[in-house]
């Protein structure tokens, strides 16, 4: 069943309340200039000659100018905290993370912003055949002291979703200035909520607070629009869908397991749960797999 029952089980176990407060981690159990050969000095161009030159760098710059678009499945990777815990399937060892962000780069994928994946479904941009997306939820400072530099030694794109209430309060989670840092490198931060309550628990008036609060915190902070969200353990309902679109966010996501495709609905689209016990094998399996076994 494509929105698995086992996976949203799994969350609603280990992932209870981000890093809300400063226990958190512990209640949870579980991406040549021209030169003359005679002289080697560099020869004068037209300005003809120097148009159709910038023209060329132009393309080459654009990955995806000689891609057709084709309809197709996005797996967007849905990892929490880079840390050593026992026993807990949400803290990953940097060891594995850069294993498998090994393998990301090594197997020639090309990670996508929100941004990009938002113009692939909805403005038909093409995409890579083999894109993906990476996720970071709840914002722990480990994704800044120990995912970061794993993901600018491979030059991978990525997305940290952000429990606003935590900013500079909790020492677990991540901070103004690490933010703000992380975001001007191409780690995108995105909503996550302002406490990572339950949204399905909640009124539709709380709802939407919770989102535009916690849209406008990041906006202020990093200076930009504020477009995506995760919905903390995944937990949605009518109201939630209805209170994202009216707090001004385009695309947000679950914790449903299955690669992201628009046919999910561009404000509950899935995602793919990675554990820190599952096996290469099974992670190859997932990038590799739209209809991998979900558990």
């Amino acid at each position: 069943m494509k929105k698995s029952f086992a996976i949203i089980m799994i969350l609603i176990t280990f992932v209870i309340s981000g890093c809300s407060n400063s226990d958190s981690v512990k209640n949870n159990t579980q991406e040549s200039a021209a030169t003359t050969a005679a002289q080697g000095q560099v020869e004068e161009q037209t300005p003809e000659e120097n148009a159709a030159e910038e023209q060329t760098a132009g393309e080459d710059a654009n990955p995806v100018a000689d891609i057709p678009y084709t309809v197709h499945g996005v797996p967007v990777l849905m990892y929490h905290s880079i840390a050593v815990e026992e026993g807990n399937p949400i803290r990953m060892p940097v060891e594995q993370f850069d294993a498998e962000m090994k393998y990301i780069k090594d197997h020639g994928y090309t990670t996508l912003t929100l941004k990009e994946l938002y113009d692939y479904f909805e403005n038909q941009v093409p995409v890579p055949e083999k894109s993906l997306v990476i996720t970071l939820d709840d914002g722990y400072s480990d994704n800044y002291t120990a995912a970061f530099p794993v993901l600018k030694k491979y030059g991978l794109k990525a997305t940290v979703f952000m429990v606003t209430s935590t900013i500079d309060v909790n020492p677990n989670c991540l901070t103004s200035a690490q933010l703000k840092e992380m975001d001007k490198a191409g780690i995108q931060i995105e909503s996550h909520t302002v406490t990572h309550r339950d949204l399905d628990s909640l009124s539709y008036s709380e709802q939407l607070a919770e989102l535009k609060d916690s849209k406008a915190a990041l906006e202020k902070l990093l200076g930009r629009s504020v477009d995506y969200v995760a919905y903390p353990t995944g937990k949605y309902n009518e109201d939630t869908v209805k209170a994202v679109a009216e707090a001004g966010y385009k695309m947000a996501f679950t914790t449903n397991g299955r690669w992201s495709d628009k046919s999910d609905g561009i404000l509950t689209l899935d995602r793919v749960y990675i554990s820190t016990f599952h096996s290469m094998d099974v992670f190859s399996n997932r990038l590799t797999n739209p209809n991998y076994p979900v558990n």
